[in-house]
């Protein structure tokens, strides 16, 4: 019994245990809507599911609780990993900061502006630009892990990097961008509700009830007051203490321990599931032709790495960036490369962006921008390694 609990939690914090799950999903999902199950299945995702408490209730479809409950989860893991690097990891030495943030910003960037260009004459698309800006790190690592042995640790933790000011720049693309109908009066409670999260912290309670009912308190602030209700998820784990006064004990580092498994195996594919479903039968040649398929597909797959390796190129050419001699140019296009698989939290900012007519397009954009870049980086990754054999046998030769 031992055995199997110690193999499970190592299955289960292995990196590349979410990406596969998520795989899988996304596999079964364009399975199924291909199939005779194809209505039952999507008749399941509008059943109404009914909660409430006295004068507050809520009767919507199980697909709104995928997106605007347990995605609350999920940003809430982001924000947990978030504070924790700000406080104790990379992200609190400002020298580590600015590669990592700068190479972010240009994978923003450079998609957006691809998107842009390519759907200028169709204003309809155009608040669709952040959709291939979002790298999904699960998937990402998961081809890293694959492909990239013998890749330097380094190259790793650049990726990661990249992905935590990603992830760092989708939550501010979603709160700026994608909210509507904003009520000052909601927000006035919301901002209540903050203050109170700031108190709690304060007095160093480490219980999560409280910041669970207040996180409550400001999701509902949030959902009817037109901010984006993800955003609740990292507002509470910003609150959240990472030390308390015994200095070898983390809260914060205790939740991202229990709350993981349950995102990385759980939320996330059962998101994937539900939102990658895409029916052949609708896919033409206009389909993928469509301005808004080829914008996506460009932007994933050429503007991450013109973005992510352009700018980390001009930061080392300006002698800003350094890395490990072990590091090479390639591995450094291949993070580039593997950065425009952007799954997740591109289907996420998809289905906030546009309308359901045009969730075909972006989802067949995603799937292709994703595939290609995951295909290209693998063999990025297998040709540097080529060529690096091809070095070290020179070497041994000369010896």
């Amino acid at each position: 019994m031992t055995r199997i609990r110690e193999w499970f939690e190592k299955l289960i914090n292995n990196e590349m245990t979410s990406g596969i799950l998520m795989i899988v999903a996304m596999f079964a999902s364009i399975l199924f809507a291909n199939s005779p199950w194809r209505e039952p299945i999507e008749n399941f995702w509008n059943t109404r599911l009914f909660v409430g408490v006295s004068d507050i209730k809520f009767s919507r479809p199980l697909d709104w609780w995928i997106n605007d409950v347990l995605m609350v989860f999920f940003f809430l893991q982001i924000g947990f990993e978030l504070k924790k690097e700000i406080k104790e990891g990379f992200l609190s030495d400002p020298k580590q900061i600015l590669v990592p943030a700068l190479a972010a910003l240009g994978g923003i960037v450079c998609p957006a502006i691809i998107y842009a260009l390519i759907n200028h004459g169709e204003p309809q698309y155009m608040n669709g630009w952040a959709i291939p800006t979002a790298t999904d790190i699960a998937f990402a690592i998961c081809v890293l892990m694959l492909v990239g042995k013998g890749i330097p640790q380094a190259v790793k933790i650049f990726l990661l990097a990249i992905a935590i000011f990603d992830d760092l720049g989708a939550i501010i693309i979603i709160a700026l961008f994608y909210n509507q109908g904003v009520s000052v009066d909601l927000l006035g409670y919301a901002s209540l509700a903050c203050i109170l999260l700031y108190l709690v912290n304060k007095m160093q309670i480490t219980n999560f009830t409280p910041y669970l009912i207040l996180g409550v308190a400001l999701w509902y602030c949030f959902l009817n007051g037109g901010i984006h209700t993800t955003i609740a998820g990292v507002v509470v784990a910003m609150a959240y203490p990472m030390r308390v006064t015994r200095k070898q004990y983390s809260p914060l580092e205790h939740m991202i321990h229990k709350l993981k498994p349950w995102v990385d195996l759980v939320i996330l594919p059962v998101f994937a599931f539900a939102s990658a479903g895409l029916y052949l039968g609708n896919v033409t040649y206009e389909t993928f032709t469509h301005t808004l398929t080829i914008g996506i597909i460009l932007g994933l797959f050429l503007g991450k790495q013109i973005g992510i390796f352009g700018m980390t190129w001009l930061l080392m050419k300006a002698k800003i960036a350094e890395f490990p001699k072990e590091v090479r140019t390639l591995d450094i296009y291949g993070v580039a490369s593997v950065a425009g698989i952007g799954f997740t939290m591109a289907l996420f900012v998809g289905k906030l962006s546009l309308p359901d007519s045009m969730q075909e397009e972006i989802r067949l954009g995603i799937l292709c921008g994703s595939l290609l870049s995951a295909l290209w980086g693998a063999a990025v990754f297998h040709w540097d390694r080529y060529l690096q054999h091809k070095e070290e046998l020179k070497a041994r030769m000369r010896i």
